[in-house]
């Protein structure tokens, strides 16, 4: 026990400043990287929509600058550092709204005698994860567990994280998952062929912010909608909602124009003299940068990946091409099963990450509704089930271990 006799010692006051010295340049430097990856994505997507890549030209724009200026930084200032995940949840929270007010409510309402078939999507690609992952891990030599984690499509933090749980190969794990993460996003759009346009100068004329978003009624309409959507993500966290940052803001957005809150802005600002638009809708570059945002982390984390070798990239190419297999088998049954449409099929059943998958189906205005709903229901089977798939392998890999005289542990 401390003596509470004894003199209390006080840190110096250099240490004390050269801790809050240490914080604010760190904070700083987060700062300076994201406006760079955040400019540098936009010069990127820009090339690409010019080569006629405008499909997921922002995306891969986020992904190139976020693996440059995060290895460039590391390599060059000897600045350690980890992925920015407030980057992209500030990306979901945006690409969340921009589809929430594009949803239409009559549409949604109508889906619900199709969840049992959503759900059984959801199912087909988590057991075909299951046993990519029972293959696999025979092949490469590895226990069922990693195995299992590296191919069931899930989040890649998520997935890395419960195999450092299990004291297992988060290395391995992170690089399968971001490899299959980052072949979906880049081959979907140009299967799905999202209508864009080569001309630079239309582009950018978009983006522009032009007088209907200077006014004061509808700059603070847009911050509150801002600051709800905020508000709402972080809520959802607190209640362990799947993807949170991206599900609540899209349930803000849905709910705006229906709850009365649009109208309500309307009346309150009239006595503006610009007052407040009804049909409110965000920017067009809010919309650009959220996909931006959701580049940059993917790239980061191709940065902060440990050396990989030819062999190991070839290797972990096998898992990502069958779970992508998967998917186009998935697609193959809903096709089978219901009266959509082949596109719509393969944006629900594509592996990769639901708001990449949703925007594309907004670009394309093409089923947002239904895209929307069949990833909300296969997040919440997939996280509902990963606790019985991860006790099965644990259970497999302890009874293969003790038939050969290996002690297992499966928990921390």
């Amino acid at each position: 026990m401390t003596d509470p006799t004894a003199p209390r010692i006080e840190p110096p006051e250099d240490t004390i400043e050269a801790i809050a010295a240490d914080l604010e340049s760190s904070l700083g430097v987060k700062v300076l990287r994201a406006i760079a990856e955040v400019m540098l994505a936009g010069f990127i997507g820009l090339a690409l929509i010019m080569l006629g890549l405008g499909g997921g030209a922002w995306i891969l724009g986020g992904v190139a600058a976020g693996a440059l200026v995060f290895y460039g930084d590391r390599t060059w200032f000897h600045r350690p550092a980890l992925p920015n995940k407030t980057l992209r949840k500030m990306g979901q929270v945006l690409i969340g709204l921009a589809i929430g007010f594009s949803i239409r409510q009559s549409t949604l309402s109508s889906l619900s005698s199709q969840i049992p078939v959503l759900v059984l999507l959801g199912m087909t690609l988590l057991v075909s994860g299951g046993v990519i992952g029972y293959f696999y891990s025979r092949l490469e030599k590895v226990d069922l567990l990693t195995g299992v984690l590296a191919t069931t499509p899930g989040n890649i933090g998520v997935m890395a994280s419960i195999a450092a749980d299990y004291s297992k190969n988060t290395a391995f794990v992170s690089l399968v998952q971001l490899l299959r993460f980052t072949t979906i996003i880049a081959v979907i759009p140009l299967v799905a062929q999202v209508p864009h346009t080569t001309d630079l100068r239309s582009t950018l004329s978009a983006l522009l912010p032009d007088a209907y978003w200077l006014t004061l009624g509808n700059g603070l309409e847009l911050a509150a909608v801002l600051a709800a959507a905020a508000l709402a993500a972080q809520l959802g966290t607190r209640l362990n909602i799947p993807v949170a940052t991206f599900f609540c803001p899209i349930l803000v957005g849905l709910g705006f124009a229906p709850l009365g809150f649009a109208d309500w802005f309307a009346d309150w600002f009239a006595g503006l003299p610009s007052g407040a638009d009804a049909s409110f809708n965000l920017p067009p570059l809010l919309k650009v940068v959220g996909q931006i945002l959701l580049g940059t982390t993917i790239g980061e984390y191709w940065a902060n990946s440990p050396r990989i070798t030819f062999g190991t990239l070839a290797r972990a190419i096998i898992p990502v091409t069958l779970t992508f297999s998967a998917g186009l088998l998935t697609a193959a049954i809903a096709k089978a099963l219901t009266p959509w449409d082949w596109l719509t099929c393969l944006l629900i059943a594509a592996p990769g990450g639901s708001p990449e998958m949703i925007w594309i189906a907004l670009s394309l205005q093409h089923d947002v509704e239904l895209v929307t709903a069949s990833h909300l229901v296969r997040l919440l089977v997939i996280n509902l089930s990963l606790p019985g798939l991860i006790w099965l392998a644990s259970y497999i890999d302890s009874r293969l271990a003790a038939q050969q005289g290996i002690v297992v542990h499966t928990e921390q």
